[in-house]
């Protein structure tokens, strides 16, 4: 009997510092046997990776999924590219948007659903220096209201 649910296997945490997230869409990652295992184990890394759409299909690049320690010759290169599993009507509109300036496609986490590896993508666009102080600073007095409110 397989496990249903979720499990969060990583996250870019640094995607949403540096980015806006517009949109977030699911999807499929094509993996051998051993990247699966490396997954499972949690030795994987999203943080310089990015999404591209290339001859009408959607690729991840830079995505470090570690060797697996226990594989053999069938360990793949750890950042090789890894095509991504979409509806074609989905891939079209996210290259058109792409295309469009200042957005890009960025994993924003792997994680599993009904034993199978899907990958969070997110339509984003670049923040500015200023932003992310902003950000920096909302977040801070956040932090200080919570605690103030605590305290009582």
């Amino acid at each position: 009997m397989e496990k249903k649910g979720v499990k969060i296997a990583a996250q870019n945490r640094k995607a949403h510092h540096d980015y806006y997230v517009e949109e977030t869409y699911e999807a499929g990652i094509e993996l051998a046997g051993t990247e699966v295992k490396s997954v499972r184990a949690g030795t994987l890394n999203l943080k310089d990776s990015y999404c591209t759409v290339k001859d009408g299909e959607l690729f991840v690049l830079g995505l470090h999924i570690s060797p697996y320690e226990k594989g053999n010759i069938f360990n793949k290169d750890p950042v090789r590219p890894r095509r991504l599993l979409m509806h074609k009507r989905e891939i079209r509109k996210l290259h058109a948007l792409v295309k469009q300036d200042g957005y890009t496609l960025v994993p924003l986490s792997v994680y599993f659903k009904d034993a199978r590896v899907k990958l969070e993508v997110g339509l984003c666009k670049g923040k500015k220096n200023y932003d992310k102080r902003d950000a920096a600073a909302q977040r801070d007095a956040k932090r200080e209201m919570d605690r103030a409110m605590k305290a009582r």
